[in-house]
């Protein structure tokens, strides 16, 4: 039966259209931290949207421009497969898994129902045809094949991705397999951005979350991207779609232009296409009145050392991603430094803030940081100094 189902799919894709592959070159998030003051915005998300909640958040900075029911405890369905490819990325980031690794399937991680690639027990495929299988179809048996892989146990996978869900402060989040196949786990619209927010620090997952349609088993079974805006929406690069009676349609989308990558998390839709109909109602409206602006590092002269081997240090920041809405003031930066700095001082110590504003208004601010260590200037020292001044003249 399920060799037959597999031959129905792959008759199906050779149907479809060409692959379509998003042409940006995705960023890393967050590029630097910085402490924002209160955020204010003038532009506001109006319409229906049709979901039991919604949020839309720019990677970068984490700002939220739009918000519903966004901590409201919701089945989000596969959704749940963003932190399952979060923990395999971070797998292979460690070196505890490889991406060539051959992955046998277990009988219990073939038994998967719903959504699958019909894998048999025994049957063998690499983590990178697996990863395929999760990301693009969302494919439940594969979940399972490389949690097994990983951890050992289905059972050792969630109660990893629970542990790393309260890491990334996600208060309204539990997850009772790696799949989200209905059994009491839940989620909110902003534990979801969370995660993807997240996911997006791998640059590994847009070798398959941009993938309109692949195969794997050497061209034999045909995937198609069960993301449709991937192909339909302009500069769209992920990220995970589910649906479950329990849960309804969902989506975390994510989309990225001009260098300004959005988030926009749709759960409990009442159709697949309102789904998606409000996912780009939201990333339409950021694309619209928003902007990442990071502006160019000010020099800052050597500031004075009291009491220390050397009489000043060189210091630096790094200029952070700035989220500003189309149409605002040029950004002006100041630079605030300590006004009595003693030595010593240790290389990456704070001291001072490169504050940002547009408009009057203060958007964010950024450590200044030591770009060296200047020791404390002891009696030793100093007539050790002497000494070696007194030599240089002989």
């Amino acid at each position: 039966m399920k060799k037959c189902l597999a031959f129905l799919m792959s008759l199906l894709f050779l149907l479809q259209a060409m692959p379509v592959y998003a042409t940006e070159t995705p960023q890393l998030f967050p590029p630097a931290y910085a402490v924002f003051e209160e955020w204010t915005t003038t532009a506001s998300l109006t319409g229906d949207l049709e979901c039991k909640a919604g949020l839309l958040m720019e990677a970068s900075t984490g700002r939220i421009l739009y918000q519903n029911n966004e901590n409201e405890e919701l089945p989000i369905a596969s959704v749940t497969k963003i932190m399952s490819t979060l923990l395999v990325c971070e797998a292979i980031a460690k070196g505890k898994i490889k991406i060539d690794d051959t992955v046998t399937v277990s009988a219990y991680a073939a038994s998967m129902g719903g959504s699958q690639v019909f894998l048999e027990p025994g049957e063998q495929m690499s983590v990178d045809e697996l990863l395929k299988c999760l990301i693009v179809v969302s494919a439940n048996d594969a979940a399972v094949a490389l949690a097994e892989h990983i951890y050992g146990s289905a059972e050792s996978f969630v109660a990893a991705m629970n542990t790393r869900a309260k890491e990334l402060g996600m208060e309204h989040t539990y997850f009772a397999n790696t799949t989200g196949l209905d059994d009491g786990g839940y989620s909110s619209a902003l534990d979801v951005a969370l995660m993807t927010r997240e996911l997006l620090n791998h640059p590994l997952i847009f070798n398959y979350t941009t993938i309109w349609m692949d195969t794997v088993r050497d061209g034999a079974f045909g995937l198609s991207n069960t993301n449709r805006l991937v192909r339909f929406y302009q500069g769209a690069n992920g990220m995970k779609t589910g649906f479950t009676t329990e849960a309804m349609y969902c989506v975390s989308a994510t989309a990225l232009r001009d260098g300004m990558q959005l988030i926009a998390v749709v759960l409990g839709s009442p159709s697949s296409d309102k789904r998606f109909a409000a996912a780009k109602q939201m990333l339409d409206f950021g694309f619209a009145n928003y902007c990442t602006v990071k502006p160019a590092a000010v020099e800052i002269a050597p500031v004075a050392v009291k009491g220390g081997c050397a009489a000043t240090v060189t210091a630096s920041y790094a200029p952070p991603s700035i989220l500003a809405e189309k149409g605002g003031g040029d950004i002006k930066t100041e630079t605030v430094l300590v006004s009595d700095l003693s030595a010593p001082v240790a290389k990456g110590q704070k001291i001072g803030e490169a504050v940002f504003s547009a408009d009057g208004k203060e958007l964010c601010r950024v450590d200044i940081t030591a770009d060296k260590t200047v020791e404390k200037l002891t009696y030793g020292k100093l007539l050790n100094k002497i000494w070696k001044n007194i030599l240089s003249f002989v």
